[in-house]
């Protein structure tokens, strides 16, 4: 089967590699790609955003089955565009996608529809933002409208940083438009969990849920990134917590969208938050995690590729698919200065060295022979093992092999699971 990759990054790079080894003998392309995806697949000189070259290249090509990444190119149609052209394709069409596009969508359909989420209000006016502020207090959660690369939620203990963020987003638009409407949210406390689940827009099919590090530092420490590691399972969200979250949450969240006429089929993401009170819904995103698909997929058991096409076919039902019981950790390897400016271009050595782990390429290219980075995240390093501890020493040691300059990463992913 010729198949087709938009995107470029560790995500993207661990889609290609479980789709290879379920479809072996097929053509892959990845557009853009990257240095590590290259071993895998024809990578084009194509951005994951732009639509219209990459629907003239799967007509051309005559790629049989598409696989999206990123959720820009979701949000901006890229599966309207294809299925205009009768090209399969795995994702949400725009309409579907506002549930990750707009923040304010999500949350309204979430309180029309009863879902557990966190109580909020809605602004476009920096005054009356800080109005309300003043008025519950901190903590609280500020978060812009639409996309923001999974840096618009920023958390503020005080009141004097909320006003900061309103201004930054509302006044500054550090976000661009993206910040024309802000959320004021309460700030939920617990442990936790990003959930993923293939949906036919009728059918769900859970995958194994994943915890993911946003924060730059150890200890939670430093601004927001796009995620600096992940570990799978989640001791904390064991099956009976999931059976509730399925029931209370993901499939009142596919009806409501069928109820709008815009059935969901893709990937649906719950971000949640563990309450004592159960689960509540952080965020939704459509589109497989970053980089908690890094840790899941090496769990796997069963053809992906052929839970994709069932999910894009209305056919999910069929899908088999099982888990390992081994415990899977992906630390993140980032250029020193992520998610503010950091240079790149620096070659990366000692991959070759490692041979018990997966690296999973994120900021990277192919020059010259080398191996360079080009971008924020870098590399994803994954180790399995029969406990977390097995797991994380093994990922650990990998990284140990790995050499470029200003590159840094978390020491303590997996930490606080160890002993499980």
């Amino acid at each position: 089967m010729k198949l087709l990759i938009v995107g470029g990054g560790g995500r993207e790079h661990s889609l290609l590699w479980k789709l290879a080894q379920d479809n072996p003998q097929g053509e892959r392309f990845s557009a853009p790609g990257n240095a590590g995806m290259s071993e895998l697949s024809t990578c084009l000189p194509l951005k994951a955003e732009a639509i219209t070259q990459l629907a003239d290249f799967a007509e051309k090509e005559k790629i049989e089955f598409t696989v999206v990444g990123p959720e820009a190119p979701l949000v901006a149609g890229i599966v309207d565009e294809f299925k205009r052209r009768n090209l399969k394709i795995f994702g949400p069409n725009s309409q579907s996608a506002l549930l990750e596009g707009s923040k304010v969508f999500a949350k309204e359909l979430m309180w029309k529809h009863k879902i557990p989420t966190a109580r909020f209000e809605v602004f476009e006016e920096a005054g009356k933002a800080r109005e309300y502020i003043e008025k519950v207090g901190a903590p609280i959660v500020v978060k812009a409208d639409g996309l923001c690369a999974g840096k618009g939620s920023i958390v503020c203990r005080s009141k004097e940083s909320a006003f900061q963020a309103v201004e930054d987003i509302l006044e500054k638009k550090i976000f661009g438009s993206a910040g024309d409407r802000i959320v004021v949210e309460e700030m939920l406390e617990g442990e936790e969990a990003s959930f993923m689940l293939l949906s036919d827009g009728d059918y769900l099919l859970p995958l194994q849920p994943a915890q993911d590090y946003k924060r730059a530092y150890d200890n939670d420490e430093g601004p927001n990134t796009g995620g600096m590691g992940s570990y799978s399972p989640v001791p904390a969200f064991p099956q009976s917590l999931q059976e509730e979250v399925l029931e209370g949450i993901a499939y009142p969240t596919i009806r409501a969208m069928q109820e709008r006429g815009t059935p969901f089929v893709g990937l649906l993401y719950i971000g949640l938050m563990l309450t004592k009170e159960g689960p509540k819904v952080l965020e939704f995103n459509v589109r497989f995690g970053d980089p908690e698909t890094q840790c899941v997929l090496p769990r796997m058991e069963g053809n992906l590729l052929e839970a994709l096409i069932a999910c894009e076919e209305g056919r999910l039902r069929e899908a088999k698919i099982g888990w390992k019981e081994d415990k899977c950790i992906c630390v993140v390897i980032a250029s020193q200065g992520y998610p503010g400016k950091y240079e790149t271009g620096k070659e990366i050595r000692g991959l070759e060295n490692v041979k018990d782990c997966i690296v999973f390429h994120a900021g990277t290219k192919r020059e010259d022979g080398k191996i360079l980075t080009a971008g924020g995240r870098v590399l994803g390093v994954v180790g399995m093992g029969k406990t977390f501890k097995e797991a994380r020493q093994k990922t650990y040691e990998a990284i140990g092999k790995i050499k470029f300059e200003n590159m840094f990463y978390r020491k303590d992913i997996a930490k606080r699971v160890e002993e499980e």
